[in-house]
């Protein structure tokens, strides 16, 4: 039996998660376009995902 493979997802306050492949992505979260392994998923997520503050929280700051 092989490896389960996963994809990151991303929320609308853009936060990510990973998700099983083999099951459609969940309501209000949206494919973010990397799949593999769950590590090579979680390293993607290290290091694209650098604020973890939502973002509407972000937007507060900035504006």
């Amino acid at each position: 039996m092989g490896e389960r493979g996963y994809r990151v997802v991303r929320n609308d306050a853009g936060q990510y998660s990973i998700w099983p492949d083999d099951q459609g992505v969940p309501v209000g979260w949206t494919d973010a376009g990397r799949s593999g392994t769950k590590d090579e998923c979680l390293a993607h997520i290290d290091q694209v995902w650098t604020d973890l503050r939502p973002a509407g929280v972000r937007a507060r700051l900035v504006g």
